[in-house]
């Protein structure tokens, strides 16, 4: 059997994922399809570690961590069955930049609900800056999936054979067309505001470490960002709140809820406010809580 290729997936869209498929043999991998086509069995993650707990027990340890990107956040799960991984994430400690390389899983409990994670099977500490290369290979790998699901979405009904005339693999050919079947034609400004928002997160401090490889997603980044919204009231108040954070951690635990809410009103910003920037900052992997009611600066 093929090793399975290992996409480049931002969470705001792998999260997104209610469908999983076989291709029907005896030993045929599972996949989780995305909304916009991504038959993925495998993942290639890179992002912050903000959280690891095992949730199992001494003697059958389950670990459970959450890495964040620019989209949002991937949760990791690695036990008796994956003991390289387990034992990988059991000393890592929060917050670090980590690689993911791992599988898919698709968990339905009986409520009806759909939760997709990843089942690791290598987990590396890395530095930002492979952190920033893995997101200009996954705003290349979203522009791919966003263009060839308009022109599927144009089709009725799109088919495997059309889309390869397109150019499509055959991987993304085959997922495009269970993807429109099982979640119809979904609004793509969502993930071109995604790819958008990753590109404008990127840029500034991605200048200078560039590798020489990366020109053509150069090119869909520069054509992605004049369409960029310029930076707003809320950027500049995700900015005020960062420095906020940072200057209240005085002993380096973290600065309490309470006194962020009290220095917030000094940018007149409310509680209902303040906790929609701060989970913004979460998403983004610029901060994180150590302890329950602290916040901390990556």
């Amino acid at each position: 059997m093929n090793r399975e290729t290992a996409w480049r997936v931002f969470a705001g869209e792998y999260n997104d994922s209610t469908l999983d498929m076989s291709d029907g043999g005896e030993r045929s991998p599972t996949y989780v399809v995305t909304p916009l086509g991504a038959k993925v069995n495998r993942l290639f993650v890179v992002g912050v570690l903000t959280d690891m707990e095992n949730v199992g027990t001494e003697q059958g340890p389950m670990w459970r961590g959450r890495i964040t990107d620019p989209t949002g956040t991937f949760h990791i799960y690695a036990g008796q069955f994956q003991p390289a991984a387990a034992a990988a994430m059991s000393k890592l400690k929060p917050p670090v930049f980590a690689a993911v390389s791992g599988k898919s899983r698709v968990y339905k409990p009986d409520s009806g609900a759909t939760y997709v994670s990843i089942r690791p099977e290598i987990v590396k500490v890395v530095d930002a800056n492979l952190r920033d290369y893995w997101v200009l290979e996954s705003c290349q790998s979203l522009k791919k999936r966003l263009e060839a699901a308009r022109e599927a979405y144009q089709m009725n009904p799109p088919t495997v054979g059309e889309l390869l005339k397109l150019g499509c693999s055959s991987s993304l050919s085959a997922g495009l067309v269970a993807a429109v079947a099982h979640y119809g034609n979904v609004d793509l400004s969502r993930y071109s505001s995604m790819l958008a928002e990753s590109l404008r997160y990127l840029l500034p401090e991605f200048q200078e470490s560039r590798p020489p490889e990366t020109e053509e997603v150069i090119k869909v980044e520069e054509k992605v960002a004049e369409k960029a919204p310029e930076k707003g009231a809320d950027d500049q108040l995700e900015a005020d709140i960062l420095a906020l954070i940072e200057q209240l951690d005085k002993d380096g635990k973290g600065a309490s809820w309470d006194a962020i809410l009290e220095g917030a009103k000094k940018h007149k910003v409310d509680r209902d406010k303040l906790e929609e920037l701060v989970n913004v900052l979460l998403d983004k992997g610029l901060v994180y809580e150590p302890v329950l009611g602290r916040m901390k600066k990556i």
